[in-house]
């Protein structure tokens, strides 16, 4: 008896469903029906985000992000595999002719290694932990729009492929991990779009550039060693903290002196160490940096030049060292013509005032390797409220979302969705 009542439950849900639907169908147009559809979907939605936020996990290990997300698709009818990178989701939502045209729709799903100092309802319960570039926010609203998009299934032909992808924040980037298995496969993506939260604009606000957007991203590890020994003795000690001084300063001269003024390049150094004292020169001196640029030409010649310099210097005044550079994810580029599309739709879904064109920018994202693959567009979601003090950057302690972004989220993608598929 239970499960024939659990059954009426269902079939009177998705009767109302289907009723809604019709209604929508009936009295507005696609671009109303989105915003209705989005306006009931918020709470939920937000609801969706203050879990995600409370319960972060660490990229490649995002088990229970995954069990949370595959048990909202299970409730929603949505068919997916789970056969990704350990933690990574790819969901199929199917309209009239799946096979018409295959459009990839991606949300990241990793927090960082950050312990929170918001005092919120949703603080992070997992120490050390922190959802603070907006991951939570970027799988919420997938969640969202996957609402919308599985209720006007019979509204469009071809197919959504929802990529939930694990480990953006670390090397080789979940997204390229993806790909090598195959996840815009099967059946094959034609383009695909992400977002990502973006401080510097108001809830309500997007932001779009056609062309290169963000850099690549090269981490570079250095060891230079030397012979330790008392500070005031440096002529029976080869000082690995001078060596280590000449190589940054020399390394900084590549970008300067050899990079064309056309490839915008930064090569950074954040961490310096060197174990010794006031009146002690340490054996070794470890340095981690960061290289960046827009040239992939470029990009390889200058990790060569940067490895023979530092062994010459370090070999020329006595040491040795060992120069280790991590090729990370490439430069990202927004295809032109997705781009367009998608600006195009921000315009008509938004209001011209609030769509802002984007600047070049040296951060990276592992969205890059979908780039470099398919057409794609990667666009901005403003999540500031000024006037609420809610405007922290990415990856710090204090980063939070005003909730009404959502809103803007949800509704947005859906729309710039549908209009990829029909045209």
């Amino acid at each position: 008896m239970k499960n024939v009542f659990a059954t009426l439950i269902v079939c009177s849900y998705y009767f109302k469903q289907e009723t809604f639907i019709f209604d929508l169908d009936i009295k507005y147009g696609m671009k109303d029906k989105i915003k209705l559809l989005a306006d009931k979907y918020y709470e939920e939605v937000v609801q969706h985000r203050e879990h995600l936020h409370a319960h972060p996990e660490l990229s490649f290990k995002e088990y229970k992000t995954s069990e949370y997300i595959k048990k909202f698709l299970e409730e929603n009818g949505i068919e997916y595999s789970d056969e990704y990178v350990k933690t990574g989701i790819v969901a199929h939502i199917k309209g009239k002719n799946p096979e018409k045209k295959v459009i990839a729709l991606r949300a990241d799903i990793d927090a960082l290694p950050i312990l929170e100092k918001n005092e919120v309802t949703y603080k992070s319960k997992n120490d050390g932990v922190m959802h603070a570039c907006g991951h939570d926010v970027h799988t919420s609203s997938m969640l969202g729009v996957c609402k919308i998009l599985n209720d006007l299934r019979k509204s469009f032909d071809g197919t959504f492929k929802i990529v939930f992808q694990p480990g953006e924040e670390i090397l080789p980037g979940g997204a390229s991990l993806m790909l090598k298995e195959g996840a815009l496969k099967n059946p094959d993506a034609e383009l695909i779009i992400g977002q990502h939260v973006y401080p510097q604009l108001e809830a309500g606000q997007v932001g779009f550039k056609k062309g290169m957007y963000m850099a690549s991203a090269d981490e570079i590890y250095v060891t230079v060693k030397g012979k330790g020994g008392h500070g005031a003795l440096p002529d029976k000690c080869i000082d690995s903290i001078l060596l280590a001084s000449h190589i940054i300063v020399a390394l900084q001269q590549i970008v300067s002196r050899n990079a064309s003024p056309t490839i915008p390049s930064v090569l950074t150094f954040g961490h310096i160490e060197g174990l010794g004292a006031t009146n002690i020169i340490p054996n070794e001196v470890k340095i981690k940096g960061t290289f960046r640029t827009f040239d992939e030409l470029w990009r390889k010649e200058a990790k060569v030049k940067m490895k023979k310099m530092a062994e010459s210097i370090a070999d020329g005044m006595g040491g040795s060292c060992d120069f280790d550079i991590h090729d990370g994810y490439p430069f990202l580029t927004n295809d032109d013509e997705t781009t367009q599309k998608a600006w195009d739709a921000a315009h008509e879904f938004l209001g011209e005032e609030n769509v802002f064109p984007l600047d070049l920018r040296m951060t990276s994202e592992d969205f890059a390797f979908y780039s470099q693959k398919i057409p794609s567009c990667f666009y901005r979601l403003g999540i500031a409220n000024s006037k609420k003090g809610i405007n922290s950057g990415l990856h710090t302690n204090t980063f939070d979302i005003e909730h009404e972004s959502l809103r803007t989220s949800i509704g947005l993608m859906s729309y710039i969705a549908i209009q990829m598929i029909e045209k």
